[in-house]
């Protein structure tokens, strides 16, 4: 028998996507939209479309919440609101001015892509996935979230909190490294909407920070408690313990 301070799952439920149901996904889709209209947060760069202001938004954002963020962001874009005001700024300036928030590569890496931009592709934000994966420093979660905010795209992004609401929510295994995991990222493709993708993607960020957080979820006002896996599995759990205490 588990050990009773674990979460036990159904037996049903296996690793991989295979038990994404449509009525479910369709299910969710309407909860998380409507809490999203309600509880987005609010931060200088989802008040733009500028490729520019979002592909310096998701450097600055790696590893480090939206509201350590948020300030430096802001100087940033009023000190260098161009690319090419970037690009002619020392590197010394650059690394000083975000040092605060570490990740001390950050700052060159986005000079670096800056420069490829301005070589390559005659200053304009390149507007597909793989041209973005080429610039230095850009991922798979920046090359498709620049895609969805800048460009309207349909590109689902995966990071740890969208991770964590797919994985309780539709109880799947995304292995140690969520990031990379193919289940996960198929999973995130296919719960998404096939329009306003950005702003899906956004709410989802929201709520794994708000509501479905790593350590003590809001699982009681949760509008996805009903057909939650996770919500489920840790009320078998507790009678478990209920009834052999």
């Amino acid at each position: 028998m588990p050990a009773l301070n674990t979460v036990v799952f159904s037996s049903d439920i296996e690793p991989g996507s295979k038990h994404l149901d449509a009525a479910k996904i369709r299910w969710f889709q309407r909860r998380l939209k409507a809490w999203g209209k309600r509880n987005c947060r609010d931060f200088p760069w989802r008040r733009t479309c500028d490729p520019y202001a979002i592909l310096v938004a998701e450097f600055l954002l790696q590893k480090t919440t939206a509201a350590t963020v948020a300030p430096i962001y802001q100087e940033f874009v009023d000190r260098y609101p161009t690319l090419s005001d970037l690009a002619a700024a020392p590197a010394e300036e650059v690394a000083s001015l975000l040092q605060p928030l570490g990740l001390f590569f950050r700052a060159q890496k986005l000079r670096e892509s800056v420069l490829v931009i301005l070589e390559n592709y005659q200053g304009n934000v390149p507007r597909t996935e793989a041209q973005l994966l080429e610039l230095p420093g850009v991922g798979k979660y920046i090359a498709r979230s620049v895609c969805a905010n800048a460009f309207g795209q349909p590109k689902a992004v995966l990071d740890t909190n969208v991770a964590r609401i797919l994985q309780r929510f539709f109880g799947i295994d995304g292995g140690k490294v969520k990031s990379r995991s193919p289940e996960l990222w198929e999973a995130a493709e296919r719960v998404a909407p096939k329009q306003q993708v950005g702003p899906w993607n956004l709410g989802m960020l929201d709520f794994g920070a708000a509501v479905c957080t790593a350590r003590n979820p809001h699982c009681g006002e949760c509008p996805l408690q009903q057909q939650c896996e996770y919500k489920m599995s840790s009320e078998i759990n507790s009678l478990l313990v209920a009834e052999l205490s």
